[in-house]
């Protein structure tokens, strides 16, 4: 026992000699293929470039085997798979990369041969290759089966190609795939149902990003092409995206692995550097953007740059918050000042009805113009933080849920769509919040911002293209809508304000209140009517008993005020007539049988 805790250090440092190299680091077969100099079809410039860039690539990186060809027919094509299939049957990683013209017939993928006719949607199955054929080839590798396919181009026979079957598809690009074999990657130059770009040199940029990249020893391959669908972006503007489809475990699995180092060499620890972890932490943060988030941040980095970038956020945050109390208190203080007026309340409740809805509103005022400087400061932070990073020697990529300065070639699906939304609500086009779900609403912002910036993006979806158009928008592009309550004052909405004996209405116009009528007892209709109409009542009662005299006064004293010719009425025992023009009645008291106190006096 004593003897085996003496060997232990040396046993460590065994351990650690032959045990830095992964797993992964038996045997390495490879196989490119690459088809240029198609004999019924447009040849292409580029693949036998790429293939020979691979071949050289992979046998520089110490593979066992690397099998190259180029310009195959269908049958030398079927030979070649079946000899590298038997040289896969002891191997621990197959490789096959393939350059040329691909496929896609309902839903399955072909690679096409340089003697492919296809005159008929059916000869695929006869003259092409099908990409289930050339994964049967790597299954024997026992640890990693790696197919690349820079085969996303347009159909060279599309126009040519008669169709059998009307509901036969043939699709653009590559049609997606999910392997059935554990340990399979297949890795795309271009998103299924994407076309790739040849380039405008002798290689394509989704090879040269392959040759920079997937062999760095001891790169995990999954990262690496990772780095490849970011270079490939870059380089095409983020027209063309790499895609790798299947699963791996948990393990790190590169392609090559990492050279033991000597054993009598000591390797300095890396140094630790507070700095990039606090960046991270706060980027994390940033990500989440609640205030809970930058909470625990501020937990864990109380102090410093990052820490003041985080306590304006939360200020911010805030502000949001207290805004939107106000304005629905102001919502409701407003709702019940009407509710008052409505019912004819008291004098006094509806004054203070009134006061507390302008001190609402008033608050509200307050708290927008604090949002609004709240937000302006942590956006002005931020800013200053894209701009030291940028300007910083070493420094890391921005975060990509920064609102300035994104990196697009590492946005996640979420953080395009939240990044996206972000940028709608910059130029008025999206009133939300940013959370990444690309639902109904963000797919009618998009809408708006086509109709008004003249733009013709897919609103399905969000899209590196949809974000580089809007952030190319310096300013507002759709128009200000407010809510009913407030109009459009530049880039802010303020509020309605009517005057006196006016009231703000549905179509948010101020039109003219009616008076409330005042709810009061009914009354006899004789008694609201002038004493003067009672007393004609009672004339004209007293005339029914037989008094016409007395009757034909009262109505010449009612009328005894006007001017000649004024609608007087003569009445006597004979009976009733119009004064004549240019005549007027004159009292002259008695009345009775056969005695008129009426005269008619004419000038």
């Amino acid at each position: 026992m004593r003897n085996l805790f003496r060997l232990y250090p040396l046993l460590l440092t065994a351990a650690l000699m032959f045990g830095a190299d992964p797993a992964f680091a038996g045997k390495r077969v490879a196989l490119v293929l690459a088809n240029s100099a198609y004999q019924n079809a447009p040849s292409l410039a580029n693949p036998v470039n790429d293939g020979a860039v691979m071949a050289k690539t992979l046998k520089e990186a110490g593979f066992d085997v690397v099998d190259s060809r180029h310009d195959l027919t269908a049958l030398e094509t079927r030979r070649v798979l079946r000899d590298f299939a038997d040289a896969t049957r002891d191997a621990d990683i197959a490789v096959v990369y393939y350059a040329g013209h691909g496929i896609e017939v309902d839903g399955s993928n072909y690679l096409i041969p340089v003697d492919a006719k296809l005159e008929r949607d059916t000869d695929v199955y006869d003259e092409a290759l099908s990409l289930d054929r050339v994964l049967v080839a790597v299954e024997p590798a026992k640890q990693l089966r790696l197919v690349i396919l820079d085969a996303c181009r347009d159909n060279p026979f599309g126009k040519t190609m008669k169709r059998t079957l009307a509901s036969r598809g043939i699709g653009r690009g590559l049609a997606q795939v999910e392997p059935a074999s554990t340990n399979t990657l297949i890795a795309y130059s271009a998103k299924a149902g994407f076309t790739a770009q040849d380039g405008d040199g002798a290689n394509s940029p989704f090879t040269i990003a392959l040759s920079k990249h997937l062999t760095t020893p001891g790169l995990d391959v999954r990262r690496a092409f990772g780095f490849v669908r970011d270079d490939v972006l870059k380089a095409t503007g983020n027209k063309q995206e790499p895609f790798v489809y299947g699963s791996l475990g948990g393990e790190d699995v590169p392609l090559v692995p990492v050279k033991a180092a000597p054993a009598a060499a000591s390797v300095p620890a890396p140094a630790i550097n507070p700095q990039a972890d606090m960046r991270r932490d706060y980027e994390l943060a940033l990500q989440v953007g609640n205030k809970a988030a930058w909470e625990a941040f501020l937990a864990q980095h109380p102090d410093g740059f990052y820490a003041n970038l985080a306590k304006l956020q939360i200020d911010k945050i805030q502000a949001e918050q207290v805004h939107a109390a106000a304005t629905e208190k102001a919502k409701q203080a407003e709702a019940e000042r009407d509710r008052l007026v409505a019912i004819g309340a008291q004098t006094d409740a509806q004054a203070k009805a009134a006061a507390d809805a302008k001190a609402a509103e008033q608050a509200q005022l307050v708290a927008q113009k604090a949002k609004e400087q709240a937000q302006q400061q942590a956006a002005a932070a931020e800013q200053q933080r894209v701009n030291l990073a940028a300007a910083t020697p070493g420094a890391a990529p921005v975060s990509a849920a920064s609102p300035a300065g994104t990196n697009v070639a590492s946005l996640t699906p979420l953080d395009l769509s939240r990044s996206v939304q972000t940028e709608l609500g910059r130029v008025g086009c999206f009133s939300g919040q940013a959370d990444g779900v690309w639902n109904a609403s963000t797919q009618r912002s998009l809408s708006q911002f086509n109709r008004y910036a003249g733009t013709k993006l897919d609103v399905k979806v969000a899209s590196t293209d949809a974000l580089d158009a809007v952030k190319s928008k310096p300013s507002r592009v759709c128009p200000l809508v407010c809510e009913h309550g407030f109009k459009a004052d530049g880039d802010v909405c303020s509020k309605i304000v009517c005057g006196d004996g006016y009231a703000l209405n549905d179509d948010n116009e101020c039109e003219k209140q009616r008076a409330a009528k005042p709810a009061t007892a009914k009354r006899d209709d004789r008694d609201e009517r002038p004493a003067r109409q009672r007393r004609q009542s009672g004339g004209a009662a007293a005339g029914a008993e037989g008094s016409h005299g007395a009757a034909a006064g009262i109505a010449a004293a009612a009328g005894a005020g006007r001017g000649a010719g004024s609608g007087q009425i003569f009445c006597n025992t004979i009976g009733c007539r119009p004064v004549s023009r240019g005549c007027h009645l004159e009292f002259r008291g008695g009345g009775g049988p056969h005695n008129d106190a009426n005269v008619e006096v004419c000038n």
